[in-house]
């Protein structure tokens, strides 16, 4: 009982009751009857209205500032959005428990049957180490996650020689080949269509990190700003699945290999068309970059005679004759006297294709011919200066 103004005056305080029956109420005496105030707002507006604030993943603090602006209990709120909470303070307005349920159950079911491999590259007999190996190798053996970037010229062995140290030191190595289209599906990982039903498959970064392996991105400077999804894990700090609501750490041993034809700054020179400059603070997160040249006449001579070895080639004077014409090209390049390079895979290249056609003159012709027209006729000739026993083909002789 009380005064009638005290009534109303507690009314308009108390907003959670809806109705007061104020007629029977006296200025001594009343009676107070009341309906529970019910909140019109439905648990699709509730959640609608959080993602527009918040985006889909919402914490405490969001959910209290919400119920502040729109006058609603928090445990009101929190009742509604029961089915999306992820953990203590957290929710995922996109995925209810039941479906973080269901993907959990297929979360490590491959998109197809999957026998277990041996991802430890072969050793190649034909591998001579050279420039910045060791270092590479040392890197590896450490075990320690430290992002190494590796940057050089075409066809000089950067991604062979990482290969090669993961072969030696019985390491696991995943390779990406990175191009423009390279996105978080295709490096993370996503749902694909099994059999009928929505499985979700890792992708290559994911793998590497619950293996522990060396995850080596292949040309590195032909991604596009979606890259940036490994800036994480380029950190050492593992990745969230958001599409699963899953934590990944990385494994003992996990590492992070880049290569690239240019430094991430793009290339001025038009070699090396597709290449883009990469943001900042994504190359800031590689500590040590080696710049990787080719290699020195007599390494590369040693290189050549295995190779020639190993398709049944035995000429050690045509492996030289190629080494030094490659070498007079190469200083040439770099003095700026001519616009393209023969490179160590190239050389590969002519001794397999003497192998094949037994005509030495033939094989560095098939050889050059990527080159323009200019360019294929001085290096042939240049060739002829260095070895006297060659004889240009009859095409290039008519010219």
């Amino acid at each position: 009982s009380g005064n009638i103004n005290q009534l109303k005056k507690w009314h308009i305080r108390y907003r959670y009751y809806k109705w007061v029956d104020y007629n029977k109420c006296n200025e001594t005496n009343y009676t107070m009857t009341y309906i529970p105030f019910t909140v019109k707002m439905t648990e699709e507006q509730i959640t609608d209205k959080l993602v527009s604030l918040y985006g889909s993943e919402v914490t405490t603090a969001d959910i209290k500032a919400f119920c502040a602006m729109n006058d609603i209990g928090y445990s009101t709120v929190t009742k509604k959005i029961k089915k999306y909470k992820v953990t203590k303070g957290k929710w995922n307005l996109e995925v209810t428990q039941e479906a973080v349920e269901q993907i959990e159950k297929t979360f490590n079911a491959p998109s197809a049957p999957v026998q277990e491999k041996n991802l430890v590259p072969t050793k190649d007999e034909t591998f001579v180490p050279f420039g910045g190996f060791k270092d590479v190798k040392k890197i590896i053996q450490s075990k320690q996650f430290y992002p190494a970037f590796i940057t050089g010229l075409s066809g000089n062995g950067k991604t062979f020689s990482v290969e090669q140290a993961c072969a030696q030191l019985n390491r696991e190595l995943i390779r990406v080949n990175i191009t423009i289209e390279t996105d978080e599906d295709d490096l993370i990982g996503g749902f694909r269509l099994v059999d009928g039903n929505t499985v979700w498959h890792n992708g290559p970064v994911i793998e590497s990190l619950e293996r522990g392996a060396i995850l080596l991105l292949d040309e590195i400077d032909l991604a596009s700003n979606k890259i940036l999804c490994l800036q994480s894990i380029l950190e050492g700090k593992g990745v969230f699945l958001k599409k699963i609501g899953k934590w990944v750490k990385p494994a003992a041993g996990f590492n992070v290999i880049a290569t690239a034809n240019t430094k991430g700054k793009g290339s001025e020179d038009g070699r090396f068309i597709g290449t883009n400059v990469l943001n900042e603070a994504f190359l800031e997160r590689f500590p040590v970059t080696f710049e990787q040249s080719y290699p020195h006449v007599k390494i590369e001579e040693k290189m050549l005679s295995l190779h020639s070895a190993s398709v049944g080639v035995h000429d050690s004077e045509f492996i030289k004759k190629l080494v030094d014409w490659a070498d007079i090209i190469r200083k040439t390049f770099y003095d700026g006297g001519i616009e393209e390079i023969i490179s160590t895979r190239r050389l590969v290249h002519i001794i397999r294709a003497f192998s094949i056609f037994k005509d030495k003159a033939k094989a560095i012709q098939v050889c050059t011919n990527r080159f323009d027209d200019e360019t294929k006729q001085s290096f042939m000739e240049l060739y002829d200066k260095v070895d006297a026993d060659f004889n240009l083909p009859v095409d290039q002789q008519a010219e």
